[in-house]
């Protein structure tokens, strides 16, 4: 019984530490804030798996003025992705596509945490058993 205490601990322990992880959001500048978002989510032309917010390429300095032109001018981020997707392809982005193929890798990892999750309250259910 000690060792279900325990582990009913850490459990609560870390899912904790996870919320917290998760909703914490600083107070910042809106504005700073979303072009630094989309900065984040945009992929280097000419990089190889970097996005623009972590290149220097001139490629990446261009769309990175370009986003804060746009962002300062009110422009939606819907609007700002649209155009860069169809100037450089759907590959600029750094996350799938949620159409098509892309819905594949979005349910591969909730897919995976439901599994580990069924298997942690196996194990939960076979040690309190």
């Amino acid at each position: 019984m000690t060792r279900l205490r325990s582990f009913s601990f850490f459990v609560v322990i870390a899912v904790s530490f996870f919320a917290a992880v998760v909703f914490y959001q600083p107070k910042g500048d809106p504005v700073e804030d979303r072009i630094s978002h989309l900065t984040h989510i945009v992929r280097c032309p000419s990089c190889e798996a970097l996005s623009v917010a972590q290149s220097n390429a001139t490629s990446s300095l261009a769309i990175r003025r370009e986003i804060d032109h746009k962002v300062r001018a009110g422009i939606s981020d819907t609007e700002i992705l649209t155009s860069l997707q169809a100037r450089y392809g759907e590959r600029i982005l750094l996350s799938p596509s949620s159409r098509g193929v892309g819905v594949i890798l979005w349910l591969v990892p909730v897919i995976a945490l439901v599994t580990g999750a069924y298997v942690v309250l196996l194990v939960v259910r076979r040690v309190t058993h």
